[in-house]
């Protein structure tokens, strides 16, 4: 009798009922095709629906060893241990639902997943609760900013943070720091530009009352470049900037009306980029609109941000972390860890945008990433 045909009778004999006839057939095709995966699941089902967990689990680890990352097998593994009342159950409905596909799920499947996350949540708080005692007289002696990365370092772990890396889309420098938010004290001018918001945000209102000021949208290029992440805010209002510098150009009839702001500007370590760089500029998003995910051109520059107008809501994501915006309190992130932005208010949103050095980086790799960069700009290659 071949494989199908023994397949095609056990199918008959579990509709029967017979699921004992059922099992020994599919362990007879089993033995014939040991990598035939679905097989090895139809296997596994049919022994647990007799009974036989232990059976049904060693056929579902046969199925595992020949893919991996199956997540019907990987769910039927968790299934099988949490009624064994195994204690590997929890971290088995985690590795499962780390491979959950995107989309519905059929409903009694669904079900059982839906109780796989109460286990999973169980058993990932039982785990917390054990890493935060192990680690308290750590966290005790920390410093603000070590207890942060403790604890980011406890929630990576448990996988309730992702870890992202910098992405930049054309200029990666080697062995620089990665960090989402970088902390103040690397900034020493940091104080003193939050001390000024109030005098930036009365040149902001200068630069928007007078008739040659240059509002332009933020995003602006040909339609046939090959960049996808920007589609929807291409051109459109919905994001524009007031520039102050612009790729290393003094935009006249913008910065002539804002001479505190840049007078503060000239104190901060910008990177000094032939077609590059530095940048600044008044940064306004329109109500209801959204900055999709995205990362930015290079990890040798961060950029900072002092919120000006902001309405109750608005936030900014930098990989795993998100801040609401508040009215003068600066903050500076790397751009080439993705990020995104939401304004989900119905007024106007305005932040003060600049770049400056990566702190990591000393006068020699500096100058080297500036030669590099403008012969990029010399040959005409977008920067």
């Amino acid at each position: 009798m071949s494989t199908g045909s023994i397949i095609a009778e056990a199918d008959r004999a579990a509709a029967a009922g017979d699921l004992a006839r059922a099992q020994a057939l599919l362990n007879q095709a089993a033995t014939a095709s040991p990598a035939d995966v679905p097989l090895l699941l139809k296997l596994a089902a049919v022994s647990k629906a007799a009974g036989q967990h232990r059976a049904a689990l060693a056929a579902v680890h046969q199925a595992l060893a020949q893919s991996p990352l199956d997540f019907v097998a990987l769910v039927l593994r968790a299934t099988l241990l949490e009624a064994l009342d195994d204690p590997e159950a929890g971290q088995a409905w985690d590795n499962a639902l780390a491979r959950r596909p995107a989309g519905d799920l059929p409903p009694p499947f669904a079900a059982a997943v839906t109780q796989g996350e109460k286990q999973r949540d169980a058993w990932l708080s039982e785990r917390e609760a054990r890493m935060t005692r192990a680690m308290a007289s750590s966290e005790q002696k920390a410093d603000a900013e070590e207890r942060q990365r403790i604890l980011r370092f406890r929630n990576n772990v448990l996988r309730r943070t992702r870890v992202y890396h910098s992405q930049p889309t054309d200029f990666h420098y080697p062995g620089l720091v990665e960090r989402e938010f970088h902390p103040r004290r690397l900034f020493p001018w940091i104080d003193q530009l939050e001390v000024a918001t109030d005098a930036i945000a009365a040149e902001l209102d200068a630069v928007m009352a007078a008739e040659r000021a240059e509002l332009v949208p933020y995003i602006q290029y040909a339609d046939h470049q090959p960049l996808d992440q920007w589609r929807p805010l291409n051109k459109n209002l919905d994001w524009t900037a007031i520039h102050l510098l612009q790729n290393g150009r003094l935009i006249e009839a913008n910065a002539e009306h804002c001479p505190r702001t840049m007078a503060l500007l000239e104190g901060i370590d910008q990177p000094a980029i032939r077609g590059a760089g530095p940048n600044a500029m008044f940064s306004l998003l329109a109500p209801d609109t959204a900055i999709p995910p995205h990362v930015g051109v290079s990890n040798s520059r961060l950029v900072c941000h002092l919120p000006l107008v902001v309405p109750e809501g608005c936030w900014f994501r930098v990989g795993a972390e998100t801040r609401h915006w508040r009215t003068g309190e600066a903050f500076v992130f790397d751009d080439t860890i993705e990020h995104e932005a939401l304004n989900p208010t119905d007024q106007l949103r305005v932040v003060f945008i600049f770049d400056v050095w990566h702190p990591d980086l000393g006068a020699v790799e500096r100058e080297a990433i500036t030669a590099l960069m403008e012969s990029e700009e010399r040959s005409g290659a977008p920067l």
